[in-house]
């Protein structure tokens, strides 16, 4: 009995500063080998296969561009051959036949003077390059933003490991006091009991925020192609940058100005309707500039006298040639119709896309907005809970408070500082997705999260446990105590 009263000595000062000394140690080699949110996306953008296949469509818009441009562009052709020919000549008295070979040269050249079908079509094609260039800063940053959120994921799953952790030591701790002050007669064992309970609940929350946290690591590593990812943790305390400007319009005004997904349904009307006035050029002529030169060489001669042996032909030619369609069965008709409903079509998806910016851009707005009254709402709350738990167990030590209270308090002081990063999480995530949603996310944004990172310290913010007080010989209350705590409980 007398050691269950001996009051739990406290480490040694020395032992304390090699401990403090070793976590630090080991703290500061993970953060030496932790990659900021900046260094994560340049990694993604190098492996992600759906940036690379927007890349490779770009190019290939580019491409398609220059070769609507060969329909303004002259075109030359040179072709060769040589031809045997075997003819009979049967006269009333002369039957006769002649062999004939000849060998020709041929070079052609045409250069469209008037062709306006092969304008709108170059004109489409670089349409085409401004879209692809659209759609390659719309990939860019939804690049981004997946990387950011899975970066962010990562940090919630750790500081639910930690706070599991950091609960089931000060639980585990609370136990310890129950046990000692049931044996000296100081408690029921109910106070022992819940202890248990809630060390076990607690035991079993941190198998699933470990697993949790393995998940999260997998589809980190995957999205940047790269294994065992160390995303650099926030500052503590933080600060979160605010939103600029502070004004839901502005942010508006600005997503009209500059979406991508709004650029590209703009170039996809314009193309649409560059298809009509395409579409309308059929019931106009085309005048193209023609030029040649010819070769042609007779080894046996020909049929006539004119052309002996060994005879050579050369000619040129140059010309203008206009060709007027009349009537094709209503095809160009048919072809505009068409066309209209097309360009109808896009300018309703135009509309649509407009619309969907601009809630999606308030949408951001505001839940930035409710994030950070919810960080500024939980930071109260979490002094609250810490002011809470102190006065629990100051009740429990003079008997006005029994075991489950102070698991109680515990409980909702790590829940609160669980619930308090995240939600500094999803601040960072949100003026990310709002600057997404206006167009106008940029590296420059990754660097300002990589600015908030912490520099190396001896544990990160949301592991740090609200220890419990360690117990001294405590002194046997009367019984009268003892029965009205069991009467409370």
């Amino acid at each position: 009995m007398t050691k269950l009263l001996r009051p739990l000595q406290a480490p040694s000062a020395h032992a304390l500063r090699a401990i403090s000394l070793g976590v630090l140690l080991a703290w500061i080699s993970a953060q030496a080998q932790a990659q900021t949110l900046s260094e994560l996306v340049m990694q993604a953008r190098g492996y992600d296969a759906s940036w690379q296949a927007q890349q490779a469509d770009a190019r290939a818009a580019a491409s398609r561009a220059d070769q609507a441009l060969s329909g303004l562009l002259p075109s030359v052709g040179l072709s060769t051959g040589v031809n045997r020919t075997h003819t009979e000549i049967n006269l009333p008295q002369v039957n006769t036949s002649v062999n004939n070979s000849v060998q020709n040269l041929q070079l052609s050249a045409q250069q469209p003077l008037y062709r306006p079908a092969n304008k709108i079509t170059y004109e489409q094609g670089q349409r085409g390059v401004d879209a692809a260039q659209a759609q390659i800063d719309s990939a860019s940053q939804n690049l981004i933003v997946r990387v950011a959120q899975a970066y962010f994921d990562v940090l919630a799953a750790q500081d639910n490991v930690q706070v599991a952790q950091s609960q089931k030591q000060a639980i585990n701790t609370q136990l310890e006091m129950a046990k000692r002050n049931f044996e000296v007669g100081t408690a029921t064992i109910t106070d022992s009991r819940e202890a248990q309970a809630r060390f076990d609940l607690v035991t079993a929350q941190e198998i699933a925020a470990q697993n949790d946290l393995q998940v999260k690591h997998v589809a980190l590593d995957q999205l940047v192609g790269r294994a065992g990812t160390i995303p650099t943790r926030l500052a503590a305390p933080l600060t979160l940058p605010k939103v600029t400007p502070d004004n839901m319009q502005s942010w508006v005004d600005t997503a009209l100005a500059s979406q991508p997904q709004l650029r590209q349904a703009q170039l996809a009307l314009d193309i649409a309707q560059l298809d009509t006035k395409k579409a309308e050029t059929g019931h106009k002529p085309t005048v193209d500039l023609q030029a040649g030169y010819a070769v042609n060489r007779y080894p046996n001669g020909y049929m006539t006298p004119s052309l002996p042996a060994g005879t050579r032909t050369n000619s040129a030619q140059i010309g203008v040639v206009m060709n007027m369609p009349l009537f094709a069965g209503f095809a160009v008709q048919n072809r505009i119709k068409e066309t209209l409903a097309l360009e109808d079509k896009a300018r309703a998806q135009l509309d649509d896309a407009r619309r969907n910016v601009e809630q999606g851009t308030r949408t951001a707005f505001l839940g930035v907005q409710s994030g950070q009254a919810q960080v500024k709402a939980l930071e109260a709350a979490l002094a609250s809970s810490q002011s809470a738990l102190e006065a629990n167990r100051m009740g429990y030590d003079v008997g006005v408070r029994i075991n489950i209270d102070v698991l109680n308090a515990q409980s909702q002081v790590y829940q609160t500082e669980r619930d308090l990063a995240t939600a500094r999480y999803q601040v960072l995530l949100g003026q990310l997705k709002l600057r997404q949603a206006a167009g106008v996310l940029t590296d420059d944004d990754l660097r300002m999260i990589d600015a908030l990172t912490r520099v190396p310290d001896l544990a990160p913010a949301a592991a740090k446990p609200v220890a419990a007080k360690p117990v001294a010989a405590a002194a046997p209350q009367p019984q009268a105590k003892v029965i009205a705590k069991t009467a409370k409980r």
